[in-house]
């Protein structure tokens, strides 16, 4: 009951309630909620504070830029309260540096649970797709073996375009409305574990938000 008490009350403000809602989609850097908001830094940091306190968000180091934290909305307390975490789906394009394996798993992913269209690219594409990322596939299902790595153009947009790369979000200057989920790159390990656990990342990101939906 006292749990439940301190999370309403660190979502009755409506500067903090507005984050949680925003980070339900996509990770977000403090600069980011900043600027989205116009709100001065250390009014931010208050509600961060308070959002960490009740244990709503958490702190991730960027695998890009070593010195940038992203926030990312921790969903357990939400469901304990009842709220919904979804949002709409559509066709969608998912960003990564190398297009080899995390944007590809995505898309396929995407299409996969939604039905809808999903395309990825790569900001400094690889020659090909990752072994271990078709094989991490071929595991759950997903194809990957008909794709090819390629660059994302310059005015390339969709519905929905998640970055799920930090060094590819921190390269492209994003658009306020794309989302950005922070996936750890499993090509700097190599290990099927690795490849598995980021596939496991984006079904779970995937499905959080669909799975409403029917009943919507």
């Amino acid at each position: 009951m006292i749990e439940r008490a301190r999370l309403h009350a660190a979502l009755g403000d409506p500067v903090r309630l507005a984050i949680v809602e925003d980070l339900v989609a996509s990770d977000r850097t403090s600069k980011e909620l900043a600027s989205r908001y116009g709100i001065a830094s250390n009014l931010l940091a208050h509600h961060l504070d308070v959002l960490e306190t009740v244990g709503l968000i958490e702190r991730l180091a960027s695998s890009g830029d070593r010195r940038r934290r992203y926030l990312r909305l921790r969903r357990g307390p939400l469901a304990r309260l009842g709220i919904v975490t979804t949002r709409p789906v559509g066709p969608a394009l998912f960003v990564c540096s190398a297009n080899s394996a995390r944007s590809q798993l995505a898309a396929a992913l995407w299409r996969s649970r939604t039905g809808c269209p999903a395309t990825s690219a790569g900001t400094h594409p690889a020659a090909q797709i990752n072994p271990e990322a078709i094989e991490a596939g071929r595991r759950i299902g997903l194809d990957l073996g008909n794709q090819a790595p390629r660059s994302l153009g310059p005015d390339e947009t969709a519905e929905i375009v998640v970055s799920v790369c930090d060094q590819a979000h921190e390269e492209i200057a994003p658009e306020p409305s794309w989302w950005h989920w922070s996936v750890p790159d499993p090509v700097e390990v190599g290990t099927p574990a690795a490849f598995d656990a980021a596939l496991a990342e984006l079904q779970r990101r995937i499905e959080i938000l669909i799975e409403h939906q029917g009943a919507a």
